[in-house]
């Protein structure tokens, strides 16, 4: 029979104990860490790094940080500990889930943007300078954020106002998910605007993905400049790959909340979710970049 506490302030984590986890999630967590910081600080201090581009791919590196630096030192701590002191304050784990869900969606967002940047870039050339000015980079970012804010605020208000009478958390880390599994109440509201928003979110997603690469990829084809060919299908590869990334992560670890007896895999998942674009996403786009290789050469020699 299940033992229920009403309205418990300190729920239990479930986690595997094992010291390889623990340095494994210490050199991904010090790897993403590194490599976005300097990201940022290339972009800050180098003049030709001061594009549009660059300045929006900052928002994706200080995402990373943010989703990673929250959720990777609790996690490290956890595996160590035995089973029983691994606990958690219901609003820590109310924070922790809030931060999990601005980076997830955080991270459609500045895709987003960044793909619109691309458009502008490759669609309209000769109008870029003049519509990506410092205003518009502005407003992009504050609507990138902004609506993020908004929808998962929303989430977590629906979740929170429930009570609880379970105090175990099965993933490695909090989300909307494992909170609202906690109560005993109806959660079909719950339900009903988690799917609103996980379908809103994906189809302006892949829509704007699809909508502007496909604008892209006709000017490509109707174009004879084999240098704007080459610069276009170099800079939307990687975007394209980085979204791939993040889009797959993301969508398996959703998928697999609904399977109850895939747990473990859920659990993985819901690690992967966090670390695979955090790691990727500055490799990929320091690789493809000219301007970062030259300034990394030009540090370094």
């Amino acid at each position: 029979m299940e033992n229920y506490t009403f309205n418990s302030y300190t729920l239990q984590i479930t986690k595997a104990s094992m010291y390889p986890i623990f340095f494994l999630l210490l050199f991904c967590y010090l790897f993403i860490l590194i490599t976005n910081v300097g990201i940022i600080v290339l972009v800050v201090i180098d003049k030709n790094l001061r594009q549009p581009m660059y300045l929006l791919l900052c928002n994706l590196s200080v995402n990373d940080i943010i989703g990673n630096t929250y959720m990777l030192p609790r996690l490290m701590y956890d595996v160590v500990q035995p089973p029983s002191e691994r606990l958690i304050s219901y609003y820590e784990c109310v924070v922790q889930a809030f931060i999990c869900h601005i980076f997830g969606t955080t991270s459609h967002t500045v895709l987003m943007i960044m793909a619109f940047d691309r458009y502008m870039a490759i669609c309209n050339p000769l109008r870029y300078a003049a519509i990506m000015t410092n205003k518009m980079l502005m407003k992009l970012t504050v609507s990138a954020w902004g609506v993020a804010v908004v929808l998962v605020g929303i989430l977590l208000g629906l979740t929170i106002r429930l009570n609880r009478c379970r105090t175990l958390i099965e993933n490695p880390y909090c989300d909307n998910a494992s909170l609202f599994k906690l109560s005993c109440e109806s959660v079909i509201i719950n339900n009903v605007y988690g799917l609103t928003f996980t379908v809103v979110l994906l189809t302006s997603s892949i829509g704007s993905i699809v909508l502007t690469y496909t604008k892209i990829t006709v000017i490509c084809l109707t174009s004879k400049n084999k240098t704007l060919n080459s610069k276009a299908l170099k800079t939307c590869s990687t975007h394209l790959f980085v979204y791939m990334i993040m889009f797959v992560c993301g969508k398996v670890h959703i998928l697999l909340h609904r399977f109850p007896q895939y747990i473990e895999y859920r659990r993985v998942s819901a690690i992967l979710f966090h670390i695979m674009p955090g790691t990727f996403n500055p490799i990929i786009y320091g690789l493809q970049s000219k301007e970062m290789k030259k300034f990394l050469i030009k540090m370094w020699l």
